[in-house]
């Protein structure tokens, strides 16, 4: 009976440490998954402001090998070690660390592009935003060289007393998407139609021009900005108009940027049905474990 405890015990440790190693952070590996996440989400506006100077600040070679291009430790722009004592991401396998950035109330903002530290007002943010990566430390002879593994896009409860990253609106960001964003670097090399062409925005000839005019040479992070946050707004705005229009009532005019970034909304969990499968299919393991212990010590008894 000790025996078949022992086993149901250990069959229960595996299981839950099977679930608990699906990551409940959902992951947004395009452009498209990020208008998601704008589209009656709390995720502020300055968060794609930070993303963009981090995804053009690393290197992304051929193998999608994410490179770090300063030292951490050096306390360059402000990163500092994360020790992810609330567990919101995974566990640190050994030989890893967590690092995150984006806190404006340090004297490194200045070494930050002025699109970030300092960011037009309707784009600013509660400094609740933070980008959080691990690194991977690997050592080749003298010398030591890091590695990025994983990259999340996070942000504070915004409690004054409570400091901890919220777990709902934590998302891990696929190398994918750090090369989208990266098209749409400080003078790229690129026309905006060009640009709107290929992420499929459907941003006019006239608005290209508006965002040429007020961004100058920052016009591709303007075009990014549009299409992830404001396009949808728009979108959403003309919906809502040709509803009032169809049952009589005022027109709704369509307004240029979208209200302040706190609108609650239903988040979408990161579960889909692969993990379902995997959680059913660690069940019945589970269980037949369960069965065989029953059964060999059914046997014995006889």
């Amino acid at each position: 009976m000790m025996r078949m405890s022992g086993r149901v015990t250990s069959c229960c440790a595996a299981l839950f440490l099977a679930l608990a190693s699906v990551s409940a952070v959902e992951r947004l590996n395009s452009i498209d998954d990020l208008k998601k996440i704008y589209s009656g989400q709390s995720v502020p506006k300055h968060t794609l402001l930070l993303l963009h100077w981090f995804a053009n600040i690393v290197d992304i070679d051929s193998n999608n090998i994410i490179q770090l291009t300063f030292d951490p430790n050096n306390d360059d722009f402000g990163w500092h070690y994360y020790s992810n004592y609330e567990q919101v991401l995974d566990p640190l396998p050994r030989g890893y660390k967590y690092y995150t950035v984006g806190n404006l109330l340090l004297d490194k903002r200045e070494q930050l592009p002025d699109y970030v530290a300092h960011p037009r007002a309707e784009y600013a943010g509660r400094n609740r935003d933070r980008i959080v990566f691990r690194v991977r430390l690997r050592n080749t002879g003298r010398q030591t060289w890091q590695q990025i593994d994983r990259v999340y896009i996070t942000q504070h409860y915004g409690h004054h007393r409570n400091m901890t990253y919220n777990p709902e609106h934590t998302y891990e960001i696929t190398t994918n998407l750090l090369r989208q964003i990266r098209k749409f670097s400080v003078g790229a090399n690129q026309s905006l139609r060009t640009l709107r062409n290929r992420y499929g925005s459907n941003t006019s000839d006239f608005q290209l021009s508006e965002i040429r005019n007020i961004w100058g040479n920052l016009a591709c992070l303007g075009l990014l900005l549009f299409i992830v946050i404001e396009e949808r707004y728009n979108f959403d705005q003309q919906s809502a108009s040709l509803q009032s229009g169809s049952t009589g009532g005022n027109k709704v005019v369509t307004q240029p940027h979208i209200p302040h970034y706190n609108i609650q909304g239903p988040r979408q969990n990161g579960w889909n049905c692969e993990t379902c499968i995997l959680i059913l299919v660690l069940i019945c393991i589970f269980v037949f474990a369960i069965l065989c212990s029953l059964g060999h010590s059914s046997g014995r008894g006889r």
